[in-house]
């Protein structure tokens, strides 16, 4: 392992000694992703290795459709600003203190975190009440009313055929005495 990688993830040579190669783990990484989006930073570089990988293996890439490149974003999002993960976190005032050297799964973390900011889903000061300790639900019971009748009294027909009768020119009886007229 080259010094200067080390320095960068501290990984050294010895690691990857009993971890499996790519083509071992393909159909369950290609299982994984299914028809999901790929969210990445500087996301085209890293899906050229991946595609390189799955060729060699006769399975098909990840398509430039289904990539979602964070550097991309923050560029039409905040432009000028400086793009690098540590500096969006920074914009974004996500907590960097576990991050001493570049790991996949930290990396991982902290980007899903810049992405929520990115298009705007993450919400700061809105919590669920079950988090907030001073807050107590309480339930009321609905009060509910007695069914209505839905059938006419005998008094409500006899109003409705009186109102009915006293209209002059009903336009429904002005439309039957034309249907007849073809």
């Amino acid at each position: 392992m080259p010094e200067e990688a080390f320095q960068i993830h501290g990984l050294s040579s010895e690691f990857p000694a009993d971890k499996p190669v790519f083509a071992d783990i393909a159909g369950e990484f290609v299982a994984f992703l299914d028809d999901a989006k790929v969210v990445a930073h500087n996301a085209f570089f890293d899906v050229k290795f991946l595609n390189s990988e799955l060729a060699a293996l006769d399975r098909p890439g990840i398509g430039r459709d289904r990539v979602i490149d964070t550097i991309a974003v923050a560029r039409r999002k905040i432009p000028g600003a400086q793009y690098s993960l540590d500096a969006l976190c920074r914009r974004f005032e996500i907590d960097l203190s576990r991050r001493e050297k570049h790991g996949a799964l930290l990396d991982a973390e902290l980007l899903a975190e810049v992405y929520l900011e990115l298009i705007g889903g993450r919400q700061p000061g809105l919590r669920l009440a079950a988090e907030q300790a001073d807050v107590q639900v309480q339930r009321r019971e609905r009060e509910t009313l007695a069914p209505r009748p839905h059938a006419p009294s005998d008094a409500e027909l006899a109003a409705h055929r009186a109102f009915v009768e006293s209209l002059k020119q009903p336009m429904w009886l002005e439309l039957t005495d034309t249907q007849g007229e073809d």
